[in-house]
């Protein structure tokens, strides 16, 4: 996002013209009045990216409008990332321009922060890093009290932690969360306290047994655990399931179970379609589901998932993409309706606009 497209005085107008989009989108619904969850102005974003943008011996943080890659914004900070990263920026430019050995071929920079103050930086090269330039950046990470990797084709040396690890505030917990350099995070923290607060608020006195799909790194399942007795989680990239498993451990949770499979598999799971070498030691039909939570990636649900979350009494969905979650709500308000409705405005300045619904039985 170019700073050129950023003004602060404007947020809470451009926030209100994007919140009447939305309840235009969904007036055939008929929702609730829509809990509106805003954004901190600045210094927001955990984690940011830089192409780097060379000039004789001298390297620019630098972004592009898309599709116009000769004509870089160069820019010295960056207010809608993190405090942190803001004040990472200049000092870590700074020693990558003094030493050639980190600079040259250097052509893109990535930060990864976190509200409890940790920080990871990702140098990424075209040129092969070798053991000398491990030492230089070796340095440069002790001097920034960061963890820092460095990339190139094939390769992936670490310095210190691949991870950074996350402490967000929901209700009257803190919970830890493991967030690995290449996961999916959320990338405005502030605003995914409000929603993890809001999905357990919403969901308390549901009761029984809760099936998550799409559960990435546990970032809702753990807060959402002491709402319900057993909790069932779904998901398929390995990496996410990694840090889901070790985030569980890091929390204490004892009522979660984690499965590496499909949404799509595990639907086919429930309808006893075949069996699945992965569900060989769950007794599915032991569990008493009252509650299936959904965060579907941009797609939105396909439709034979979206049949199967209208088995459940209630139905907590997240989405990124209000565009699919309209396309699934056609057919999952035939049964189920909508008793919540709420948009959280994890990317400010833009047309994006985070949705959660809450639906019961009819």
């Amino acid at each position: 996002m170019p700073i050129n497209r950023v003004f602060p005085q404007q947020y809470q107008e451009q926030l209100n013209d994007k919140v009447s989009r939305i309840k235009e989108d969904f007036s055939p619904f008929n929702p609730p009045e829509i809990e509106v969850f805003s954004s901190p102005k600045s210094h927001y974003r955990m984690r940011a990216e830089f192409k780097i943008w060379h000039e004789g011996d001298r390297a620019h943080y630098a972004m592009f409008e898309p599709g116009e890659y000769k004509r870089p914004f160069v820019i010295d900070e960056f207010p809608v990332a993190s405090q942190k990263i803001n004040e990472l920026m200049p000092v870590l430019l700074e020693a990558v321009n003094a030493d050639p050995l980190l600079r040259q071929r250097l052509f893109q920079m990535e930060f990864l922060t976190t509200l409890s103050g940790d920080a990871l930086v990702s140098l990424i090269y075209h040129k092969k890093l070798d053991d000398t330039w491990e030492v230089a950046a070796r340095q440069l990470a002790d001097s920034l009290n960061v963890d820092m990797i460095g990339r190139s084709r094939k390769q992936k040396r670490v310095i210190g932690r691949d991870f950074v690890i996350e402490e967000l505030q929901v209700g009257d917990r803190v919970f830890c969360y493991q967030q690995v350099e290449t996961g999916f995070t959320q990338p405005n923290a502030r605003v995914c306290e409000k929603m993890l607060t809001w999905a357990v608020d919403k969901s308390r006195g549901f009761s029984g047994d809760l099936l998550e799909l799409y559960c990435g790194n546990g970032n809702f399942t753990l807060p959402l655990a002491q709402n319900f007795d057993r909790v069932l989680a779904t998901e398929l990239a390995k990496s996410s399931l990694a840090s889901a498993q070790y985030n569980q451990e890091l929390n204490g949770i004892d009522n979660l179970t984690l499965v590496r499979m499909s949404s799509e598999d595990f639907s086919q799971a429930l309808d006893k379609v075949r069996p699945f070498n992965r569900l060989k030691d769950i007794d599915l039909d032991s569990y008493n589901f009252s509650t299936i939570f959904v965060d579907p990636p941009r797609a939105g649900l396909d439709e034979h998932t979206t049949e199967v979350t209208q088995r459940f009494d209630n139905i907590l969905y997240i989405s990124c993409n209000p565009e699919t979650l309209r396309h699934n709500l056609t057919r999952i308000i035939q049964s189920h309706e909508i008793k919540h409705f709420a948009v959280f405005d994890q990317f400010p300045y833009t047309p994006h606009l985070e949705c959660g619904v809450v639906l019961q039985r009819r």
